[in-house]
């Protein structure tokens, strides 16, 4: 008969006292993010777009105040020789027996990790110190005072009913402009795509409890079931030009849902007691989405780090080609290098930069931080940031290890078996613009080229919405996602919309001006001429043709300094994450489809 090791008596009663201190570091984390989550309910209800946003912002920074406030209550408390290896061990086991009916558990353990890699050194990240795999299960726990989603059965009082019952539910506090024509358009559109000829006795709609609330959008999760068949659909609720709500569309399309959630969009705003049932509900409706970006997306950075850099790990082990230098042209500031077989890139930023660059490290981090802060409209890839991250040192293809040696020395580490890059962030991985262009011209794909162009001019405007100068606008700074969107990737030169000065050439005083080779004209450092646009970014004939039919306002003054007015007079601008063709044109003041006007279908 086999014989069972049990662990000797827990016996420290320091680990205990250190495993409690970190979960009530947690849980005061966690408090303080579900209560500026529920503020988001009622900046939505008042219309305070910019105290929303605000609010966003500043939830970002809450883990890492709370995280550096328990080691140094921690560092203050203890001598470090009272903190023996066996001591951090206990501490591990004395945390997982709190943490049993503990409603976060997953996000409890990545802040122990955070903590215990504050105050341990790097050898100690191991399994025996801290969790490099969960050890608390997540699923089936539920939430003691809401469910984590309401059911309802349309098959016994109407779908109409059902869903009005649903939306009354939320319990805004505002009005509705015409709530029953807004749900009978729903209605009409869930009845088109779903063709339920034949209802299944389980046959029900599912919805999320809370509303995710994101800029000046609240959005319904839900799914709707029929015997073996799941039909994922969201409701945006917007205000009108009245102050009163409107379901705007029906979003049943899988692929728009994706991008809803996509990583280049700012983080919902939503309670959740029990984020994991909240996970394992979206991964529901979208399955192909990691769970780490559906955290993320949530505003749980950390945990989506966590749960990244694990999956990274496994990939690792389970593949053998060689981390090298990415393709495509070689950036200024930026070391690029991807493993080809996972679908991320890593940016190390080099020690120097070669003229025309003015800038440093520091700037360069400080304006990852602002996307990471700011509303990315769909535009911006957000950037997970690491420091010291181990590359297996047999995985390092030589080239590249020299580029880091040549360009990035004071980031490395090597020893015989790792490779440890000091501070890198990483992206989800996009084919350059510049590249998409060139091959869709080398196919002679010019629909291709027609919308990539097209993508490329409303990704600039819808930066530009957003209160973003991306700076270096050439198209190799920019990528094109898996679902055709253009995305900006390259932050180094962004500025503020409102920051910049936007000029036009004044015309040459005499021909020496005008055959002089620097300009005549006095530039500040700030300074912004969309004339100028053109001779870098419109060389390729079709490209031209396409950007002078969509965007040629972009090469006009006129259009930038309109758009800096209103965002110093304080508007928000409208930016839809689905397309305008599918909305119930509410906006318009119409209580009827324009002429025209497409209903929401599936795409």
């Amino acid at each position: 008969m086999t014989q069972v090791a049990f662990p000797k008596l827990l016996s420290s009663q320091i680990a205990f006292d250190i495993a409690r201190t970190i979960l009530d570091g947690f849980n005061k984390h966690y408090r303080l993010f579900r209560a500026v989550s529920q503020q988001a309910k009622k900046h939505f209800e008042l219309a305070e777009w910019k105290q929303g946003q605000q609010t966003a912002r500043e939830r970002i920074s809450y883990y890492d105040k709370r995280v550096l406030e328990c080691a140094m209550v921690l560092e203050d408390e203890y001598d470090e020789a009272d903190l023996t290896d066996q001591v951090w061990r206990e501490v591990k086991l004395h945390y997982m027996g709190l943490l049993i009916d503990h409603m976060q558990p997953e996000l409890a353990e990545t802040f122990f990790n955070s903590v215990c890699t504050k105050m341990l050194h790097r050898s100690y990240y191991n399994n025996d110190f801290i969790f490099v795999r969960p050890a608390v299960a997540t699923e089936y726990i539920e939430s003691e005072l809401l469910p984590n989603y309401r059911v309802y059965y349309p098959g016994n009082e109407g779908l109409h009913y059902s869903l009005k019952r649903m939306v009354n539910n939320f319990q805004l506090n505002t009005p509705f402009a015409n709530l029953d024509r807004d749900i009978a358009s729903v209605t009409d559109c869930i009845n088109a795509v779903f063709d339920i000829t034949e209802l299944e006795p389980n046959h029900q709609i599912q919805v999320l409890s809370n509303l995710f609330f994101r800029n000046k959008g609240a959005y319904i999760v839900g799914k709707a079931i029929n015997g073996n068949r799941e039909y994922p659909f969201v409701i945006p609720i917007l205000h009108n030009r009245h102050n009163r709500l409107v379901l705007d569309t029906v979003l049943l399309d899988p692929m728009l849902i994706s991008i809803l959630f996509s990583f280049t969009r700012a983080y919902f705003m939503v309670d959740m007691e029990v984020p994991s049932a909240y996970v394992q509900f979206l991964r529901s409706i979208m399955p192909k989405k990691p769970r780490s970006e559906i955290y993320t997306v949530l505003g749980l950075q950390k945990h989506g780090k966590n749960l990244f850099y694990r999956d990274f790990l496994h990939h690792l082990r389970y593949s053998s080609d060689q981390i090298q230098v990415a393709p495509g042209i070689r950036g200024l500031v930026m070391l690029v290098f991807a493993l080809p077989s996972f679908p991320y890139v890593f940016k190390v930023i080099k020690d120097s930069f070669p003229p025309p660059k003015e800038t440093t490290k520091e700037l360069i981090k400080e304006k990852y931080q602002l996307v990471k802060n700011h509303d990315r409209v769909g535009r911006m890839a957000d950037t997970l940031e690491y420091s010291d991250v181990a590359f297996p040192r047999n995985r390092i293809t030589e080239s590249l290890l020299n580029e880091i040696r040549q360009f990035a020395p004071s980031v490395l580490e090597v020893n015989e078996n790792e490779v440890v890059i000091r501070h890198l962030y990483i992206e989800r991985r996009m084919v350059p613009l510049n590249i998409y262009i060139s091959e869709a011209e080398k196919k002679g794909d010019y629909q291709a080229i027609e919308h990539c162009v097209r993508e490329y001019g409303n990704a600039i405007k819808e930066l530009v919405a957003a209160n973003i100068f991306p700076g270096d606008m050439l198209y190799k700074n920019f990528g094109v996602t898996r679902l055709g969107r253009v995305v900006f990737y390259d932050y180094d030169e962004i500025e503020y919309i409102v920051d910049c000065n936007f000029r036009r050439i004044p015309p040459p005083r005499n021909e020496e001006d005008e055959l002089a080779a620097e300009p005549w004209y006095h530039i500040a450092k700030n300074d912004v001429f969309p004339e100028q646009f053109a001779p870098f970014l419109l060389g390729n004939a079709k490209v031209r043709e396409y950007f002078m039919k969509y965007h040629a306002d972009l090469l006009t003054p006129v259009y930038w300094q309109d758009c800096k007015q209103r965002i110093i007079e304080g508007h928000v601008e409208d930016v839809f994450p689905y397309p305008q063709e599918i909305r119930f044109c509410h906006l318009t003041g119409s209580h009827e489809h324009p002429p025209g006007e497409k209903r929401n279908q599936v795409a």
